[in-house]
């Protein structure tokens, strides 16, 4: 996917989850499927786009991601969060609820 596309992404979808991971992160591979779970159940109308950071260099680059994992939110368009390696999944739960309601409901 290039930079073009992924943008193109962010403005025609209402919300989307970047989850930018690595090959050799265990702490990535790990959040993975917690986050996948949590967003399938809580957040189905998210688009989940999950990139490896170093594949995607320009994409990372772009998006100013230093370090993995890292997940930034988009809701309309506009970068809403930004998570990075120790993130609560009930707190990033609670900060999108009220506004992923508003949105996508």
């Amino acid at each position: 996917m290039s930079l073009e596309e992924l943008q193109e992404i962010i403005r025609k979808e209402v919300g989307v989850l970047l989850y930018f991971s690595g090959e050799n992160c265990n702490v990535c591979h790990a959040l993975r499927p917690k986050f996948k779970e949590l967003f399938d159940s809580e957040f189905p109308k998210l688009k989940q786009i999950y990139l490896d950071a170093h594949e995607n260099s320009e994409i990372s680059a772009y998006y100013q991601v230093f370090s993995v994992p890292t997940m930034v939110i988009f809701l309309d368009g506009r970068e809403f969060v930004r998570e990075g390696r120790t993130v609560s999944l009930y707190q990033l739960s609670q900060k999108l609820k009220r506004p992923y309601g508003m949105m996508l409901s």
